[in-house]
């Protein structure tokens, strides 16, 4: 009987043994989660950290493109119709990047002479030491820069003779200036209703005044029917 008994607590003492490594490993399980956790938790924390520092930098990206490279402006008014509409929202190359202007472009200027320097948007007819004449042939009210007729098929009808007489020049049958060194001639594509280059208040535009070139309809304003045409989201010409 004591050989069973002393069998039994052998047994039994072998299984105690047995079962303490099993708690060690346990243990030593449950340390490496803990410290698994934690690791996890300060990468979480880095990570915070990164999202914040790009965000910096890409707004910081995004302030210096809009401060120097595009701008946002709105139209007001129907002077450049009907390429442009009142409330369109424009997307502007800088005066910084936009280049050497020519015939065509579209631009926004400020002219202190004119609505306390409120922004203004022509399109350019001529540049620098160019003639612009603007007189009758066949009938019509035609412009001519340099001798050569322009070709407008941008203009929303043709132009009234009436200031012809205020240009300076002394002949009530025509309008004629140069451009002077570092300026523009600009016109609205709306010519009855705009005031523009051919106007005393405003003239010429110097390149200084040039707050950039317009590159496309961001948003359409509304037309006479107080709709909006989304097909007319892009570039403009």
């Amino acid at each position: 009987m004591e050989q069973e008994n002393l069998s039994v607590n052998t047994e039994t003492e072998s299984i105690y043994t047995a079962q303490e490594p099993t708690a060690g490993v346990e243990e030593g399980s449950s340390t490496q989660a803990e410290t698994a956790g934690e690791e996890k938790k300060g990468f979480s924390l880095f990570d915070v950290y990164s999202l914040l520092h790009d965000l910096v930098y890409i707004l910081a990206a995004i302030t210096l493109v809009f401060v120097f490279c595009v701008r946002l402006v709105g139209v007001n008014g129907d002077s450049m119709n009907p390429t442009l509409v009142h409330t369109d929202y424009l997307a502007l190359q800088s005066n910084v990047i936009m280049g050497k202007l020519e015939y065509g472009d579209i631009i926004v200027a400020r002219k202190l002479s004119f609505e306390n320097g409120e922004p203004i948007v022509k399109r350019v007819i001529a540049t620098e030491g160019q003639e612009v004449v603007i007189q009758y042939v066949d009938n019509r009210v035609r412009v001519s820069v340099d001798g050569v007729l322009l070709d407008e098929p941008y203009i929303l009808e043709e132009m009234m003779p009436y200031y012809f007489e205020h240009d300076g020049d002394g002949d009530p049958g025509r309008f004629y200036t140069k451009v002077s060194p570092g300026c523009v001639f600009v016109m609205g594509d709306n010519r009855n209703n705009s005031s523009d280059s051919r106007a005393s208040g405003i003239g010429e535009i110097e390149l200084d005044q040039v707050l950039g070139k317009v590159l496309f309809v961001v948003f359409p304003g509304q037309d006479e029917s107080h709709a909006r045409d989304f097909h007319r989201i892009g570039g403009v010409s």
